[in-house]
């Protein structure tokens, strides 16, 4: 047993660049367990400043120089932050307080159907299943109640979190931006100087993790809106609400989708019930995830990221439980440095690993 130990190291773990890249990012996984809710706000600098290299490079190959292009998607971003704290953020915020409003109400109109249903469907349904579903749902609606009172406390702590991101977020933007060959450079002094695995794992991460997250923000704002527009068109309530939901499910593949699901039906079922506008509400938004998933997922991602649908999930479930939204968001991403890692790992042939165990 302990030469076949002795023979599986010496075959994967004879290099020591390799050892030293387990071991970053060892500690990079262990600083973002611990850390990560500190370290957010860098975080989504990070990824705002991804999406916006894009750009740089665009204006760069118009013929503008560096500095200009910096300025130019930096004042882009403020614009896009400064329509959404003050046109998209009022509507929503509207629309979910009238939502919440009215869930008292949406109660009361479903346990009215369910009370029914026994004597229009006695062969399915009993009045004990009527009562085991409605005292289901008083339990469920108290808990939603109880959540919602902790959340109004803990709203003054999340609007100055809020407000800290807004000031912070983009300063980390401009600087990413701006200096990030700087900001390269000065990582890179910290490592060995040959490197080629670390070369080739960074190279093949770099230009997907970008395409990435670049080709997620294009996704979320495309599926975003046109969901928005169809529910507008049919007359759904809560359309923006519905439709920003909508969008952010495309951030967790094939779970989201299917979660989000409920409250646009439920919202159209409460509304319309059993009627052509419903059946139309159905189809439409059956259209719109077809689209998403069979011709928008391929053209954004199509050499962004070869992973299989069960590894995607599974890396969903992992660094989701790891940590929450953002490992969650970063699922895909991580779930690919695991494979590029694995790609570019040394090791041995084993006559090779035979050869130095004799």
């Amino acid at each position: 047993m302990l030469n076949i130990f002795r023979s599986w190291t010496q075959r994967y773990f004879f290099d020591e660049e390799a050892i030293l890249l387990l071991i970053l990012l060892a500690v990079g996984l262990l600083v973002v367990v611990t850390m990560g809710n500190i370290l957010a706000p860098m975080i989504a600098a990070i990824i705002l400043a991804f999406l916006l290299q894009g750009v740089v490079t665009r204006m760069r190959r118009w013929g503008l120089p560096e500095g200009a292009s910096v300025w130019l998607a930096f004042l882009l971003l403020l614009g896009f932050i400064t329509s959404l704290v003050l046109v998209v953020m009022p509507i929503l915020w509207r629309q979910l307080g009238n939502l919440l409003e009215e869930l008292p109400r949406m109660a009361s109109d479903a346990k009215a159907q369910l009370v029914q249903l026994p004597s229009k469907y006695p062969e399915f349904v009993s009045q004990a299943h009527v009562e085991k579903l409605t005292q289901f749902a008083n339990l469920e609606l108290g808990e939603v109640g109880q959540s919602l009172v902790t959340y109004s406390v803990a709203s003054v702590p999340m609007l100055v979190a809020a407000l800290i991101y807004l000031v912070l977020v983009p300063i980390l933007v401009f600087f990413f931006l701006k200096d990030h060959r700087l900001i390269l450079g000065w990582v890179a002094a910290f490592l060995p100087r040959r490197r080629p695995i670390m070369r080739r794992v960074w190279l093949e991460m770099n230009d997907q993790i970008a395409n990435y997250i670049r080709g997620k923000a294009l996704e979320i704002l495309i599926v975003g809106v046109v969901s928005f527009i169809a529910f507008a068109f049919l007359g759904l309530r809560y359309s923006l609400l519905l439709a920003i939901a909508v969008g952010l499910s495309v951030l967790v593949p094939y779970i989201g989708a299917a979660v989000v699901t409920l409250p646009v039906l439920m919202v159209g079922l409460w509304q319309w019930g059993l009627g052509p506008e419903f059946y139309w509400l159905v189809v439409t938004y059956g259209v719109i995830q077809a689209l998403d998933g069979n011709v928008l997922v391929p053209v954004l991602f199509s050499e962004a990221v070869n992973l299989h649908p069960v590894a995607i999930i599974l890396a969903v479930l992992v660094f989701g439980g790891f940590w929450g939204f953002w490992g969650v968001f970063f699922a895909i991403p991580l779930a690919t440095l695991i494979k590029a890692v694995l790609n570019a790992w040394p090791s041995k042939t084993a006559g090779d690993a035979i050869a130095t165990n004799v």
